[in-house]
């Protein structure tokens, strides 16, 4: 049983989330507009966003936190498409195609998440250039990630895989104090998830790296030990 879902205010005007994300440049009636029309919720970790399979009526803002979206296979199995930081909008590519949801929306830690009504959304997109503009560069750059984890899968070996996929933690949450634990907690189920994998085999990759002395445990975090090493274990074209 999930825990109940609690409101919480946040102020459109002051909100840094906002700020790093493609509503960043709405002007100030904008802003008031998105202010006092949109819900924001703390939502529990391991708490349901929304549902693959489920119809869209507005968009998601994750104002703090981090969200994965997956998808589930027959077998049950979750593969996880993207993983989501403050600042980033989910949910929006089913809304855009008026479509079913893709995938569904958990965050792997507690996290407060903003709700945009639909007409709101469409509102905003018809009132601001630069808003539609940030849409379509954002569709463009999901595009292009789907086509890169579509190549890895098919050609990359898994250790390469896991390899760039704590590039991409790295890159996405950033580090901790100590500039080397990446700043994010992932169980190692969502680890072989995100990377497409069985469990056992990203837990044994990983006792791998540690042992290669290029990455270490901290607690549930993971510190790259050896950067220039895991740039080169990924093998990236650029």
């Amino acid at each position: 049983m999930y825990m109940h879902k609690e409101s919480v205010v946040v102020d459109c005007n002051t909100c840094k989330a906002r700020c790093n994300s493609v509503f960043s440049g709405l002007f100030e009636n904008e802003i008031d507009m998105l202010r006092d029309n949109k819900g924001c919720t703390t939502f529990k970790k391991g708490q349901v966003i929304f549902n693959q399979g489920g119809m869209p009526h507005g968009i998601f803002v994750v104002y703090s936190g981090k969200v994965k979206l997956f998808q589930l296979a027959e077998n049950g199995r979750e593969q996880i498409v993207r993983m989501a930081k403050p600042g980033d909008i989910i949910g929006y590519r089913s809304l855009l195609s008026s479509e079913n949801y893709a995938s569904t929306a958990v965050p792997i830690e507690e996290s407060n998440i903003c709700y945009i009504p639909k007409k709101l959304f469409w509102s905003l997109m018809n009132s601001n250039q630069d808003l539609s503009l940030q849409i379509m560069k954002l569709l463009s750059s999901d595009l292009k990630r789907a086509e890169h984890s579509i190549t890895n899968i098919a050609q990359k070996p898994v250790k390469e895989r896991l390899a760039e996929a704590l590039l991409f933690l790295k890159e996405t949450y950033g580090l901790e104090q100590d500039e080397m634990t990446i700043g994010v907690v992932m169980t190692r189920e969502d680890m072989a998830n995100f990377v497409g994998t069985a469990t056992e085999t990203a837990i044994r990759l990983l006792a791998d790296l540690r042992h290669d002395n290029i990455i270490d445990f901290v607690g549930k975090k993971i510190k790259i030990i050896n950067y220039r090493k895991l740039i080169d274990l990924a093998n990236l074209d650029d």
